[in-house]
């Protein structure tokens, strides 16, 4: 008799697990097939114009085609990307809400040890990495080098003679030089400017003598001769300048790449993660939209999992952690 029972007892057990486990997948289930029942905002935390928001639209306009809703572009820029970064953290998880994040805004900001009214880690659930933004580095055409040996050998033959600009102290292009002095052996100088324009200008009028600078905004005065490409910050070579080495081949361990990544808050259903995950890869696999891209100088990232983009803003964070050490920058030199 006891016998009996307990077998019984095990039975029914089995039976409600199957249950409690048929029930929890089914609701999950439903909610991936169901959702969007309304438009999606969509966060970009820079202002309009920029390569930023031009890729959140041409991701977007697909990602509505696919869902049969609208994706609603919402710019917050402000704070060197940290106020439509923290919304981003902060909004409802419901589905409801996506950001594309940077790498300024989930490593590169928290590297610099500014406070934040979020926690990358904590804060964000990230779904998918979307591009690449390589930097290209470029010199004025009087200085005499055609390669990344060549400025090397160059610069250490006059040591904080040479001159570099960048779009502000902390940018991605500043950052991208002083990892440059820092593998080469090099000394130059810093001149931060209030944006990369002012500061390509004065590129090309001979004020500054070099600079990491993004592919649209050096290739036309690449071609008309003002300026002298010589390599790509991109660990590999890349489709965005595909006539371009990479500086790494010089200097094995240069990455100066923006990226941009598609992210949810915390707690977002991991359904919606997933369909997400899913169809911004199958947009972003789309050849007409590759094409798209790289006409402003941005490369589809390669598929990949949502923990991908985890590792990467955690070893992204402790790269640029090392090198604003080394360079001795703070969070209050960006203020």
């Amino acid at each position: 008799m006891e016998l009996r029972n307990t077998v019984g007892r095990r039975v029914i057990a089995a039976i409600a697990l199957c249950v409690v486990t048929f029930a929890c997948t089914l609701p999950a289930t439903a909610l991936a097939q169901s959702w969007p029942a309304r438009p999606v905002r969509f966060i970009v935390p820079y202002p309009p114009g920029g390569s930023t928001d031009y890729t959140a639209r041409e991701i977007g306009q697909r990602l509505s085609e696919l869902w049969g809703q609208q994706l609603v572009i919402d710019n917050r820029g402000g704070a060197g990307s940290v106020i439509g970064h923290a919304m981003g953290a902060t909004a409802a998880p419901d589905g409801y809400t996506l950001l594309l994040g940077t790498s300024a805004g989930l490593s590169v900001a928290p590297a610099l040890g500014t406070k934040l009214p979020y926690d990358p880690q904590k804060d964000l659930a990230p779904i998918a990495l979307a591009v690449h933004a390589p930097y290209l580095l470029v010199v004025q055409s009087s200085i005499p080098v055609k390669s990344v040996k060549e400025f090397i050998e160059y610069a250490k033959k006059q040591p904080g003679k040479l001159n570099y600009g960048s779009a502000g102290t902390g940018t991605p292009n500043h950052l991208g030089a002083e990892l440059l002095d820092l593998l080469a052996g090099i000394r130059t100088v810093h001149v931060p400017y209030k944006g990369g324009g002012p500061a390509m200008t004065d590129l090309i009028g001979g004020q500054l003598h070099y600079m990491l600078s993004a592919i649209p905004q050096a290739i036309p005065h690449v071609k008309s001769g003002r300026l002298r490409s010589l390599a790509v910050g991109h660990p590999t070579r890349t489709r965005a300048a595909p006539d371009m080495p990479p500086i790494a081949e010089t200097l094995p361990g240069f990455n100066n790449t923006t990226w941009y990544g598609v992210l949810a808050p915390a707690r977002t259903p991991r359904a919606i993660i997933e369909r997400v995950h899913a169809d911004v890869t199958k947009v972003l696999a789309q050849p007409e939209l590759a094409q798209r891209l790289l006409s402003q100088g941005i490369e589809a990232a390669p598929a990949s999992r949502p923990e991908a983009l985890t590792e990467m803003m955690r070893t992204e964070t402790e790269r640029w952690r090392k090198v604003i050490k080394a360079a001795g920058i703070t969070a209050e030199a960006i203020r």
